[in-house]
């Protein structure tokens, strides 16, 4: 048997010298940037964007269009389509022809990846038709008659032409396992956009990524999985899987509710969750902020309906609360024609770019997605080897470690960890344990681990997440009334700190209130005395 510390060499001699993933970056030559030339900060933007990723200064497109979110489908065309097919003519970037059935299409693009700036429209609204009834839901075509769409998602195939506008575009480039420099797909350009509700957090995503490139992403993944449709929650169980695999620590609520205010979020690498309408949960504590570089969305019809409002919807709000990167819709989707978490995930610990794993996990283009955030970002580059080392990073690197070095062996995983962590008194890695075997079923072990983390960590807030696996146990095994006072005890030892709103949270649903008593003075009207002296 291994010694414990092996892991720690591990982290040291195979995470320093061992190979990094196989997936090529994008060449900076391929990316063309879009800003609107009515913006000031949306060229500001271009031109930092593209020293940050040494993108040439010929790459850059300035267009004079509407500085709205909002443009109609007669606008969207006049002042960025057609100019912006212009652009690829002129400076030769492609070559188009005509098809057999009369569809002109690129068949040569120099440019594999678009990225719109702040200040360029989001949304392309349905074109008005007067007199026309309501087009009626359509079980078997949801879209038909549908031309509402995110100008990026329009912007992916913007060099076919002679194809309808209503409906979606079959995305060839879904579930692809080759990057898009070796996909032979010259029709397509993947979009992203860098946008948020400030100037100041574009900037920052920019920033971030280029730093977190140096050192690799680390922390924890959490995955809320709300039991809304199967589909949904199949690539939510999927995530789980993949990263727990791949030794990321994974929290995960299943619970239908979705994760209560203020719960103690440390140290949030990635997130992935549904369905609320507008951000919840750990996202209202105002300490709280995700790891820098972190990668996080929640799936909702409208989670980009708009960006300017860092408090509504989903999208903007992540990215205002320290995320890099994100994704959204912004009109209904549907769910099948949406992002797929699973596939998302996978491609980025594979090692893939956040804009390759976006399109890679999106079936359709004509429709309603956007990426947000820089395209060429990788976030597990370094998941495999090398990368500048950080202090913080050394328990998630080692966890990474036992799992590359005990790939087939999880039972050997397990022991390794576990003398490791009682000789380094790890919270990170007694936490995970613990999580690990909750997963394979057996919460006895957990919760002796998740005890030994609370034991071990040194952060309230930490703490306190270790109680709600603790009592998160109990309610799933319906011992309602244990859960209650694990709840009020937790209320006790933490006291009044803004993560406690957490344990409110499930108690007004596992223990209610009862409701104020009435107030006589408060009368409904149609019992009032005058009322009722009417009818004499």
């Amino acid at each position: 048997m291994l010694p414990a510390m092996r892991i720690f060499a591990l982290v040291l001699l195979l995470l320093a010298g061992g190979p990094m993933v196989s997936s090529a970056a994008i060449s900076p030559e391929s990316v063309a940037v879009l800003y609107n030339h009515a913006v000031p900060e949306s060229r500001q933007l271009a031109e930092m964007y593209r020293d940050a990723r040494g993108i040439p200064a010929e790459n850059l497109i300035g267009l004079d269009m509407p500085a709205a979110a909002d443009i109609s489908r007669e606008d969207f065309e006049k002042w960025i389509l057609k100019p912006l097919r212009w652009e690829f003519e002129d400076r030769r970037w492609w070559k188009r022809q005509k098809d057999a059935g009369g569809v002109t299409l690129p068949t040569v693009n120099r440019i594999r990846v678009l990225v719109t700036m702040r200040g360029v429209p989001l949304r392309i609204q349905p074109v008005p038709k007067p007199g026309a009834p309501p087009v009626p839901p359509n079980p078997q075509n949801p879209v038909g008659g549908h031309d509402e769409a995110s100008v990026d998602s329009e912007l992916a195939m913007f060099g076919v032409e002679s194809v309808p506008v209503d409906g979606v575009l079959q995305n060839k480039f879904y579930q692809s396992e080759k990057s898009i420099s070796a996909a032979n797909l010259p029709f397509l350009v993947l979009t992203a956009r860098i946008d948020a509700p400030s100037y100041a957090t574009c900037e920052r995503m920019i920033r971030d990524v280029i730093e977190v490139e140096k050192t690799g992403l680390w922390g924890r993944a959490y995955v809320d999985i709300a039991n809304k449709f199967p589909q949904g929650d199949q690539w939510l169980e999927a995530v789980v899987k993949t990263g727990a695999k791949a030794g990321i620590p994974t929290v995960v609520d299943r619970f239908n509710d979705t994760l209560p205010k203020n719960y103690p979020m440390t140290d949030a690498a990635l997130y992935y969750g549904w369905y609320d309408w507008n951000v919840s949960g750990p996202f209202l504590n105002n300490r709280f902020q995700f790891r820098k570089g972190a990668v996080a969305m929640h799936l909702h019809s409208f989670s980009a309906e708009q960006l300017s409002n860092g408090t509504k919807n989903w999208s903007g709000a992540l990215l205002e609360k320290g995320a890099a990167v994100t994704i959204g819709n912004v009109y209904e989707p549907y769910l099948h024609l949406t992002h797929d978490f699973s596939i998302l995930h996978q491609r980025l610990l594979a090692g893939y770019s956040f804009g390759e794993a976006c399109w890679m996990a999106m079936p359709v283009t004509s429709w309603q997605g956007v990426v947000l955030g820089d395209p060429l970002y990788r976030p597990f580059r370094h998941f495999d080897g090398g990368g500048v080392k950080q202090d913080d990073d050394i328990g998630y690197r080692a966890l990474r470690a036992a799992a590359i070095e005990w790939k087939t062996d999880p039972g050997e995983r397990g022991k390794q960890l576990e003398k490791a962590a009682e000789r380094m008194k790890s919270g990170i890695l007694a936490e995970t344990i613990g999580l690990d075997l909750l997963q394979q079923g057996d919460p006895g072990g957990a919760s002796q681990w998740f005890r030994t983390a609370k034991a071990s960590y040194t952060k309230t807030e930490d703490k306190l997440r270790a109680d709600f696996h603790l009592i998160s146990m109990d309610r799933t095994a319906n011992r309602k009334d244990l859960a209650v006072r694990g709840l009020r005890d937790a209320q006790i030892f933490y006291g009044p700190i803004p993560e406690s709103d957490a344990l409110k949270g499930w108690l007004d649903i596992l223990d209610p209130p009862p409701p104020p008593p009435a107030d006589p003075t408060k009368v409904p009207a149609a019992k009032k005395p005058e009322a009722i002296g009417n009818l004499k």
